[in-house]
């Protein structure tokens, strides 16, 4: 057996307000769901997005709790790459460049494909990517 596919993906945010604007205004994602000061969910094409408050998902859950998940977490900037097609990325950069993103790296990758690199509020690296960097 082997997975179909990555259903969702977590970033570390430490500030979550900050993080949820970016995502949701910035980056244009779908809201899902949150919870104040502990996470935002978006949707994100066929997968999710969860934006952890870093410190919040280190404590575990209350033994009565109706979802009983347990604590995880990491400490420090994490990465995430959104696919994007050539004619994309140039709108995103675009785009980004206009909400006041810094463009922190663009690259064409040896083996094909492009990559532009910027950060969220957080510190966590960003990525639109062709998907043929990975032969995709």
């Amino acid at each position: 057996m082997k997975p179909a596919a990555v259903l969702e993906s977590a970033l570390y945010v430490t500030d979550l307000a900050a993080a949820e604007h970016f995502y949701g205004a910035v980056l244009g994602l779908e809201p899902l769901g949150r919870v104040e000061g502990r996470h935002a969910f978006f949707r994100c094409g066929g997968s999710v997005v969860l934006l952890f408050n870093a410190e919040a998902t280190r404590h575990p859950p209350a033994p009565d709790a109706r979802l009983p998940v347990p604590p995880h977490g990491t400490v420090g900037e994490g990465h995430l790459c959104f696919a994007a097609t050539e004619a994309e990325i140039d709108r995103w950069k675009a785009h980004l460049t206009e909400a006041g993103v810094a463009i922190e790296a663009e690259f064409e990758w040896p083996q094909g494909g492009r990559s532009i690199y910027f950060r969220d509020p957080s510190g966590n690296s960003l990525e639109f990517a062709n998907p043929s960097i990975w032969g995709l």
